[in-house]
């Protein structure tokens, strides 16, 4: 008598490839919005109190300017000139127009640094700009 072999079915595999590109892929959108989602709250600036304002919804690509006290001018942690941030404005809005610029200006910096730093802004072309201020009274 002849018997039939069964044939042994493979046992089945899990499908790590799909499963590994998942998780690639949430580690890339956790990395992009953690990056994105900073203030620049390293740099010490004590920004001027507004009873109206607002924490605004952070914009995809906008730049932020901190103007410190001492007239220092800082874009991501880079000390900048006059100069070269205009230059830099320039080439932004050259490519990107309407480019969101926010600038956030010390409390106690001088009146004439605030406003060249505007006048630098508007000079290369960027329009679309906003002062950072704070709403919380008597935190120093």
């Amino acid at each position: 008598m002849k018997f039939k072999k069964r044939s042994q079915s493979k046992a089945t595999a899990f499908a790590l490839t799909s499963m590994l590109d998942v998780i690639f892929l949430l580690l890339c959108f956790f990395v992009t919005v953690s990056v994105f989602s900073q203030w620049e709250s390293e740099i010490s600036i004590k920004l001027p109190n507004a009873k109206t304002a607002e924490t605004p919804e952070r914009l995809p690509g906008e730049i932020i300017v901190n103007l410190a006290k001492d007239g220092k001018i800082t874009v991501n942690s880079a000390a900048l000139t006059l100069g070269d941030l205009g230059a830099r404005l320039a080439k932004v809005a050259k490519f990107y127009p309407g480019q969101p610029v926010i600038i956030r200006a010390d409390k106690e910096v001088r009146y004439e640094a605030l406003v060249e730093l505007i006048d630098t802004c508007r000079a290369a072309g960027i329009w679309n700009f906003s002062l950072a201020t704070d709403n919380s009274e008597g935190k120093e």
